[in-house]
């Protein structure tokens, strides 16, 4: 990890673009940003719990710093790959997007991706998220989601698996009505060897956050088959917004015939910039429209549901050949204040990442930050909103991970680094109070809870 990686340097940022919509605009664009404290230098710091943290036969992480924070943080481990659940199933692996409700009598609820790949296990969990056969969609798939529920001071009262039969689990989003909206990061599709898959996956699935147990896997067929990553859902119109990741990737919305029931149909559509009659592609030459708002429309996917993955016939390549516009590798998603930011890993003219804001009310588009320097930003993935109105990014690249603050200013600030691998961040979430922040290291499959002053970053 060098000096500059510690400390802040040179990136490119629009600024005040996590600051009330007045300000949205406040800076010219491509304006380049000063640094600004955050919270302070961080350190190796021990789990409250470091005792229990070794992964049933596997890793043992017992007495080591996995993280490093700012003075006045701490942490713990609540639920971990090989652990035996409240349902008797074990604890699958590659923790993934997580989203976190409010709970009855003072309870939080986390929602929990596993991004598994068909039969993949993890560390001798054969089954992944284990649930009936009647329940999966596809019985072959081992990927899914488990539910944790925690107590007001974010110790675990019970987790269990809540959804099983997809495939490759990655991001996904809350919804308004309480409920999260989990992805399927593929389009694989069944073939002629009985042992493989058998439907067809690329969907969307809905969990509600206070089940007690596991729901039937119902695929939202409308919503569009394709490599899903993440949703955020504007609750004033109950639109919901998806990301997709690929390196010429659409970014989509869809507009439910009824708000809130979303397996009763709706119109899947891709945004285009205003004025552009071919696909644009924003990955390169966008750096100096940093803040620029840009007028954005939607344009209709005939067939949101492929049956087969030939370019012409994908949702991305109607939507390209009506001028739909392009983004490199759509990654996390998360509406707030007023909002829609999503990230692009791969985006920006040095492929370290972008984070873009749509204004559904404006119908606006506009590049929050383009990274100009992997030291400081490299591929930034799941994203969301802290109670302080700041972006937090889980990074997701091979010069360290990291989660990464932008606040009101364009200032960059870190917030805590991955001690023990080269793994992702992921899943990153506040609780309603603002006290914790939760959130997955991805490998070996570790859900976390920070504790700390969020509310009073110096930045």
């Amino acid at each position: 990890m060098t000096a500059s990686r510690r400390h802040f340097v040179k990136m490119l940022s629009a600024g005040a673009m996590v600051a009330p919509l007045t300000s949205l605009y406040s800076r010219a664009a491509g304006a380049a940003p000063a640094f600004g404290a955050g919270f302070g230098p961080l350190a190796p710091t021990l789990p409250l719990n470091t005792a229990d943290i070794a992964l049933p036969g596997y890793f043992d992480f017992r007495n080591q710093p996995l993280l490093a924070l700012p003075e006045g943080f701490r942490y713990w481990a609540v639920s971990f790959t090989g652990q035996t659940m409240s349902d008797g199933t074990l604890v699958p692996g590659d923790h993934d997007g997580m989203a976190c409700f409010r709970g009855a009598d003072g309870t939080t609820l986390l929602v929990r991706n596993h991004e598994l790949n068909n039969r993949e296990s993890k560390f001798g969990n054969l089954r992944g998220v284990d649930v009936a056969e009647a329940l999966k969609y596809d019985p072959y798939a081992n990927g899914g989601t488990t539910t944790l529920v925690l107590d007001a001071q974010g110790r675990l009262l019970r987790h269990y698996a809540s959804l099983g039969g997809t495939n490759n689990n990655c991001a996904g989003g809350l919804t308004p009505w309480g409920t999260w909206l989990t992805c399927e990061e593929t389009t694989a599709i069944p073939l002629a060897v009985p042992t493989t898959y058998q439907k067809r996956h690329g969907y969307v699935f809905e969990v509600p956050a206070m089940g007690t147990g596991p729901v039937k896997a119902q695929p939202i067929v409308a919503m569009g088959r394709f490599s899903h990553e993440a949703t955020a859902t504007d609750p004033r119109t109950g639109i919901v917004y998806q990301t997709e990741d690929t390196g010429d990737s659409l970014f989509y919305r869809y507009v439910p015939v009824q708000p809130g029931q979303l397996l009763a149909g709706g119109t899947l559509q891709a945004l285009r910039i205003k004025g552009s009659s071919t696909s644009v592609n924003t990955g390169l030459g966008f750096g100096d429209r940093v803040g620029q708002a840009l007028p954005v429309e939607w344009v209709t996917i005939p067939n949101p549901d492929p049956v087969d993955n030939v370019f012409a016939n994908s949702v991305r390549g109607q939507g390209q050949a009506l001028g739909a516009t392009r983004f490199v590798r759509g990654e996390g998603a998360w509406y707030g204040n007023g909002l829609i930011y999503f990230t692009c890993t791969s985006g920006g003219d040095i492929g370290a990442g972008q984070v873009w804001a749509l204004d559904p009310a404006a119908q606006t588009l506009t590049l929050v930050v383009e990274s100009t320097d992997r030291a400081v930003l490299e591929m930034p993935d799941n994203i969301t909103v802290g109670p302080d109105g700041r972006l937090y990014v889980c990074e997701d690249g091979d010069g360290g991970n990291n989660i990464v603050g932008v606040n009101a200013r364009g200032e960059l600030f870190r917030v805590a680094e991955n001690r023990i691998n080269d793994s992702e961040f992921a899943g990153g979430c506040f609780s309603h109070n603002g006290r914790f922040m939760f959130v997955n290291l991805q490998t070996p499959g570790i859900t976390l809870v920070i504790e700390g002053p969020w509310r009073k970053c110096q930045a």
